[in-house]
């Protein structure tokens, strides 16, 4: 009874003292409700832990995905540069030695 007092916030008030079954009573009622909310508690940090071991994963998934699409596009990037020096060298496709036969490269015809 002292501590429900106290929970309520009577610091210095008397109490006097409960019959057995009254006291077994209020610590039961006590207990249960010190049970319910440890359990409840518990519940909410477990799903804490939940959504942020899902965040973690959905976080390291992006990452991964960011670091392949950055490997892709250096790889793409070398290709260009390379396919790039191969035009000026003239050997490469869409150099001056390259007859693919395209619709700019159809004769032209005069009128004249």
């Amino acid at each position: 009874m002292r501590t429900k007092m106290r929970l309520l916030g009577f610091r210095g008030a008397t109490v006097k003292p409960l019959n057995e079954e009254a006291a077994a009573e209020l610590g039961a009622e006590l207990l249960g409700e010190a049970l319910v909310f440890g359990v409840g508690g518990l519940c909410l940090y477990l799903e804490y832990l939940r959504q942020a071991g899902q965040s973690r994963r959905r976080e390291e998934q992006l990452e991964q995905t960011l670091s392949e699409l950055r490997t892709a596009l250096e790889r793409l990037q070398e290709e260009l540069d390379e396919l790039r020096g191969r035009r000026g060298d003239g050997h490469g496709p869409g150099g001056a030695g390259d007859a693919q036969g395209g619709a700019g490269d159809a004769p032209v015809t005069s009128t004249h």
